[in-house]
């Protein structure tokens, strides 16, 4: 495979095939984020993506799914990707879930026959960054978009028929507006109604804007504890139909997995058994991204 730079997937991709089919991210632009920062955005091209697909067929016929990577392959120009899939379905016939990172910009380039397409061509999950449903949160990390575009975007994919993932940050309005941003992301999560909620627990990375913030006291990261109270409210303001929470990544402190609606009463009373010091937290050292 012809890798190149850092490779991050979902943690439910665990085990799929990893095929790198853009470099980097086309926003880059997070301030809490520094993946991709050393990395400029790129689309590989079509002979290199095919010749990983051979490498696939021949050394990787006991994954049946499959990841496209870097950080967001839904922007790549829809007869391209449709080549590439197409690509994947004849040659990794065995493949039964192709999945993907999608950003609003890049759903945005789609229209809704296209999204259509892609699930019939074997995209069957996708997963977006929403990381806060509160629009000032939103334009301070400049993510590109606001709450609005999020629930719009993530709506279409839904509809379309292609699962979808939506990652959270616990602790990125920091300690003034935690409350605001559990409430509004729980607001934001409810409207889209997603198949998965991913959290995550905010882990300052040196070089970042938001860890200069940090550095200069202008951001303050909340303790273990004010996460978890955080967590506890943007649960109990999530109402989903039919969905997962997961807050079971590395850089969690308490490992959560609640069907929603069913299981929230209990999950939520987990939080607070932790909160009480009956249920023990992950150590600091044993977090990760």
């Amino acid at each position: 495979m012809h890798y190149e730079g850092m490779i991050i997937r979902p943690p439910s991709e665990a085990d799929s095939i990893l095929l790198q089919v853009t470099l980097g991210c086309s926003h880059n632009k997070c301030t809490f984020c520094g993946t991709f920062r050393e990395k400029r955005f790129n689309i590989k091209k079509d002979d290199v993506i095919f010749e990983d697909i051979e490498f696939a067929r021949k050394y990787c016929q006991r994954q049946n799914r499959l990841f496209i990577c870097d950080g967001d392959a839904m922007i790549v120009p829809q007869k391209r990707l449709v080549n590439i899939l197409e690509q994947i379905k004849d040659r990794l016939p065995w493949v039964q879930r192709v999945g993907l990172y999608a950003n609003t910009k890049g759903i945005g380039m789609k229209t809704d026959e296209q999204l259509k397409q892609l699930h019939d061509l074997g995209v069957k999950i996708a997963y977006m960054g929403l990381e806060s449903g509160d629009d000032l949160i939103l334009k301070e990390i400049k993510k590109g978009a606001d709450s609005a575009k999020m629930i719009q975007m993530g709506t279409r994919v839904k509809q379309s028929g292609i699962k979808l993932s939506v990652t959270v940050l616990v602790g990125l309005g920091g300690r003034k507006n935690s409350k605001r941003h559990a409430a509004e992301t729980g607001r934001v999560l409810s409207a889209i109604d997603p198949d998965f909620v991913g959290a995550l627990s905010l882990m300052l990375v040196p070089g970042t804007e938001l860890n200069d913030q940090y550095e200069k006291g202008d951001f303050d990261l909340i303790n273990p504890e004010e996460m978890l109270e955080e967590l506890g409210l943007m649960i109990a303001s999530t109402h989903l139909t039919n969905g997962l929470f997961h807050a079971n990544h590395a850089s969690n402190y308490l490992p959560i997995r609640a069907k929603l609606p069913e299981e929230k009463e209990k999950t939520l009373a987990l939080i607070t058994q932790a909160l009480k010091g009956k249920v023990a937290l992950k150590p600091e050292f044993m977090r990760a991204l």
